[in-house]
């Protein structure tokens, strides 16, 4: 690796800027306290998805493993549980494995905010009026794009639309394998959510976000839960991420608030990281504990600010927003 200094994004880097304060000034009027939150934990959340950075603390004789945080989640669920009220976290977040690309660095600036006593429906209308301020502050963003309003479509409308998948289809696993193998993909020592996923990203999500309003997809399946409420219907969770230009901006979900649920969750996240060979890591456990205590009806999400902020500075990688790279 190498590190390269690129003065010639200052003007990318200053947009940056722009959003980041448009951000702070946003949440702020809201009512939401930012809070200052550790990179380093003995513990972390186990997401058996991506892989992390391990490091280790040394005081003569000690020795700690250390682990990056992923996202600041484990952090501020804690606070919540405790009674912080609606908070946000704007800061670094680390991610291994993936290949450092246009949308991809494993040191990296996560928004994540939570709001008290809202759903992921909520803070989708809340998203949208955050995406109008800062354009309005910023005025650099393309006139092609509209923020009037979200382009909404369901995973099982959007698989139906995009890959010809059928709603009976997509949530049985078996009717969906045969599908894939009909489609000409490889199914052999694959699982339902390695398909599943293969087929999103190379047949839906490049359709998103293109038909000049930011894309709403929501209730994704049971499978892809991750830390979010189920819906009555026993197989879609109420979760959405949003698009624009094809581009994953934000993942949002309505936060499980079931501390047993959770715990099988986690068990389950873990088997798959062994089975997978990544980075075995210590459970958080004081997460469940603080869980028990009682997490407060709530729903958050994850934006990647240098994502968003590509879309207002109309650059086609991260890598022109920072002034210092590291190749």
């Amino acid at each position: 690796m190498k590190i390269q200094t690129k003065l010639e994004n200052l003007k990318n880097y200053k947009i940056y800027l722009q959003v980041e304060e448009a951000v702070n000034e946003f949440l702020k009027k809201k009512g939401y306290l930012k809070v200052d939150l550790p990179v380093l934990s003995p513990a972390l959340i186990p997401e058996s998805y991506l892989e992390i950075f391990e490091t280790e603390f040394r005081y003569l004789n000690k020795k700690e493993k250390l682990y990056l945080t992923s996202s600041p989640e484990l952090f501020l669920k804690r606070l919540l549980v405790y009674g912080i009220g609606s908070c946000y976290y704007l800061g670094k977040s680390f991610r291994n494995a993936d290949l450092p690309a246009s949308l991809h660095s494993y040191e990296f600036t996560m928004l994540e905010f939570y709001k008290v006593g809202a759903d992921y429906m909520e803070i989708a209308d809340e998203v949208l009026k955050m995406l109008r301020f800062i354009s309005h502050k910023v005025k650099n963003i393309s006139q092609k794009l509209k923020l009037e309003r979200w382009e909404k479509i369901s995973v099982a409308e959007a698989f139906e639309k995009y890959a010809g998948i059928s709603k009976e289809e997509l949530f049985n696993h078996k009717l969906f394998i045969n599908k894939a193998k009909k489609k000409g993909y490889r199914v052999e020592g694959f699982s339902y959510e390695d398909l599943w996923s293969q087929i999103y990203t190379s047949e839906v999500e490049s359709h998103l976000g293109r038909n000049g309003y930011p894309t709403l997809i929501y209730d994704y399946p049971k499978e892809f839960a991750a830390l979010a409420k189920l819906n009555n219907d026993g197989k879609t969770t109420q979760r959405f991420e949003f698009y624009i230009d094809g581009v994953e901006i934000g993942d949002c979900y309505t936060e499980l608030t079931n501390w047993h649920e959770q715990e099988k969750r986690f068990e389950m996240e873990e088997k798959k990281r062994k089975k997978d060979g990544k980075i075995i890591h210590p459970i958080d456990k004081g997460f469940i504990k603080a869980l028990r205590h009682g997490l407060v009806d709530c729903s958050g999400i994850a934006i990647g600010l240098e994502r968003l902020v590509m879309i207002f500075a109309g650059v086609n990688s991260i890598k022109e927003l920072k002034l210092i790279n590291i190749e």
